[in-house]
C-alpha cells in the first residue's frame, strides 16, 4: 500500500482538471478571446491547480498530513480592506473628538482666566467700598474743649494740663492743648518734649504726616532726654505708615549712634520696625 493515499486522491482530481482544461483551450480559436467572466474562471482554476501542486509536492517532501485551505484570497482581502476602512473611520472619529475636546478645554481655560480677572477686580472694589463705609460710619471727633483764658497760666501749668488730657485718653483735646502750649510758649524749656507728645496724639489719630513732622522737630537737635529714643522709633513708624521705608531705615540706623543706652523696650520696638520696613541687617 502506498504511503501517500491522500496524495493519490489529490493528484487524480488535479490531473482530471488539467486534462479538462487542455481540450477547452485547444478547441478555443486563438483569434476569439475569452470574455472577462470566462477569463476569471480560468485564472481561478489555474490558481487552484497551482495550490494543489504545491500541496502535493510539500506532502511528498515532508510526509506531513495535507490540510487544504479554501483559496478565497480575494474575499479575505476584501474583508481585511473593510476592517481597515472601519478602523480608519474610527480613528478619524476619535481624532475629531479629541480636537473638539482640546478646543473646548482651551475655551474653558480662557473663560477661567477671564473670571479670575473679574473676581480680582470685584474684590478690590469691595475692599474699597468697605473702607468707605467704615470711614462713613466712624463717629466724628469731638471738638477740642475750649481753652480758658480767664487767668494767665504758666508754661508748666499749660504743659501739665495737656499731659493730663492725654493720660485721660482725650487725644484730640491733648493735641489741641499741646498746640496751644507751643504757640503760647514758643521759647519754653519743654518745646521739644511738647512736640514729642503732640506727635503721640497725632499717631493715635492716624495723622501720620503731622506726627512725622512733630517727631522730627522734637529730635532735631538730638536731645539727651528720656523720651528722645522713643521719638526716633515713633518717627520711623510714622515714615513706614507713609510708605517711606528707606527713610525709616535711615532713622532707625541713627538710634544706636545717638542713644546707645536706649531702654531695652525701645530697642525691641526699633527691631520690630526695622523688620517691618525690611531694613538691611
Amino acid at each position: 500500500m502506498s504511503r501517500f493515499p491522500l496524495l493519490r486522491r489529490l493528484a487524480l482530481p488535479a490531473a482530471i482538471l488539467a486534462m479538462a482544461a487542455a481540450p477547452v483551450l485547444a478547441q478555443t480559436p486563438m483569434d476569439d478571446p475569452l470574455d472577462a467572466r470566462d477569463a476569471r474562471r480560468v485564472e481561478r482554476m489555474e490558481k487552484v491547480v497551482r495550490e494543489l501542486r504545491d500541496i502535493v509536492f510539500k506532502a511528498q517532501k515532508t510526509g506531513a498530513p495535507v490540510v487544504v485551505q479554501p483559496a478565497d484570497t480575494d474575499a479575505r482581502m476584501l474583508e481585511l480592506s473593510s476592517r481597515i476602512a472601519d478602523l480608519e473611520q474610527t480613528l478619524r472619529r476619535i481624532n475629531g473628538s479629541m480636537e473638539t475636546t482640546a478646543h473646548e478645554l482651551d475655551l474653558t481655560k480662557r473663560e477661567n482666566a477671564r473670571l479670575k480677572e473679574q473676581l480680582a477686580g470685584l474684590t478690590e472694589k469691595l475692599a474699597a467700598a468697605e473702607q468707605r463705609v467704615a470711614t462713613l460710619e466712624k463717629p466724628p471727633e469731638p471738638p477740642p474743649p475750649p481753652i480758658e483764658d480767664a487767668k494767665p497760666r504758666t508754661a508748666s501749668e499749660a504743659f501739665t494740663e495737656a499731659r493730663g488730657l492725654m493720660q485721660a485718653g482725650d487725644n484730640a483735646g491733648a493735641g489741641a492743648a499741646f498746640e496751644a502750649y507751643l504757640e503760647q510758649f514758643p521759647d519754653g524749656p519743654r518745646q521739644a518734649e511738647a512736640r514729642y507728645w503732640l506727635g503721640k496724639t497725632q499717631t493715635a489719630r492716624r495723622q501720620h504726616a503731622q506726627a512725622a513732622s512733630s517727631y522730627l522737630a522734637s529730635i532735631r537737635n538730638w536731645p539727651q532726654a528720656s523720651w528722645a529714643p522713643d521719638a526716633v522709633v515713633e518717627l520711623a513708624r510714622a515714615l513706614i505708615a507713609l510708605k517711606k521705608p528707606e527713610d525709616a531705615c535711615q532713622t532707625l540706623a541713627e538710634l544706636p549712634k545717638r542713644y546707645p543706652k536706649a531702654p531695652a523696650a525701645v530697642n525691641t520696638r526699633a527691631k520690630a520696625a526695622a523688620t517691618q520696613a525690611k531694613c538691611a541687617a
